[in-house]
């Protein structure tokens, strides 16, 4: 029988996370990023990533993963843990989903996906009430105070909101639920 890390290994875990824009200064700046320029913002969220997405976990990119060409864009997935799929952002369109998928990413999406028959992952934020059954997981709108973090129905997983790192889906669905139970 094998050690708990070769188990652990195997297991595949359910990543998302949303507005990325590697290498783009103008985002770095408008939303007053932590960092000094897009090479150690870049850096660093390729640290944050793979400290915490092994190479069998999925994650769900919901847009605006990169800007800067091809090359870069290739250079960059090849980096990052993990099978990843897209959900094409307003700044992903420069590119056609066949081109993403060559690119690194495994599947791309120009609409919003459901995953376990409750998430809906979008890029921009969707309506959703309490009486719906269905959960919006979106980016689109990084820090803007009109969007709450989490609620018992949505959450935003844009970097800033996430650390600049990956959250386990398991781990929206615990803070959705604790929503709900406060909101009774």
């Amino acid at each position: 029988m094998g050690s708990y890390d070769q188990k652990k290994s195997e297991i595949s875990r359910i990543y998302i996370i949303a507005d990325t824009h590697f290498g783009d200064d103008d985002i770095r700046l408008y939303e007053e990023r932590p960092f000094p320029d897009t090479e150690t913002m870049d850096n660093e969220m390729i640290r944050r990533w793979n400290e915490v997405v092994g190479e069998q976990d999925r994650v769900y990119h919901l847009g605006d993963f990169c800007s800067q060409g091809e090359a870069r864009c290739h250079e960059l997935l090849s980096q990052l843990n993990g099978h990843k799929y897209l959900v094409i952002g307003n700044h992903d369109h420069y590119l056609t989903p066949q081109k993403w998928r060559e690119l690194g990413f495994e599947e791309c999406y120009d609409l919003p996906v459901i995953l376990k028959q409750f998430f809906i992952l979008s890029h921009e934020p969707l309506y959703v009430c309490r009486s719906m059954p269905y959960a919006n997981l979106f980016g689109h709108v990084h820090n803007m105070p009109t969007y709450r973090s989490v609620s018992s129905r949505s959450a935003c997983v844009s970097v800033e909101r996430l650390d600049y790192t990956p959250v386990l889906l398991e781990t929206l669905r615990d803070r959705m639920r604790e929503k709900e139970k406060k909101n009774g």
